[in-house]
């Protein structure tokens, strides 16, 4: 049974940081590309960061310089490191799994409030 946990979520102050965390079980950890997605009311959700098996990483527009996407996989686990946080940044962020057989999972998502 595949699940993806996340954690971290939360409400912080303009100018702040959080520290996401997803916890993957029952999928090729190592093998998979992980990602964090969001969704702002009203609108789609989007590629907040993606990081590949060999570490390669890529971000949306407005995180860069900001965000920062890891991994750790003797335990299974992708962070986002939020920096200089903004109100536009406030969502549900969700964690997201993709094997290299195009098999993706989703995790329930964390919410996250940022007040100016």
């Amino acid at each position: 049974q595949v699940q993806l946990v996340e954690s971290g979520g939360g409400l912080v102050q303009e100018g702040g940081s959080l520290r996401l965390s997803c916890a993957a079980s029952g999928i090729a950890f190592k093998i998979n590309t992980m990602a964090w997605y969001r969704q702002a009311p009203g609108k789609q959700r989007e590629l907040v960061a993606r990081i590949f098996s060999h570490g390669t990483t890529e971000y949306g527009d407005s995180v860069k310089g900001r965000f920062t996407i890891s991994r750790e996989n003797a335990k299974n686990t992708v962070y986002l490191q939020m920096n200089s946080l903004k109100p536009e940044d406030t969502a549900v962020y969700y964690c997201n799994s993709k094997s290299p057989l195009r098999a993706e999972y989703w995790g329930q998502g964390t919410q996250v409030i940022v007040s100016s």
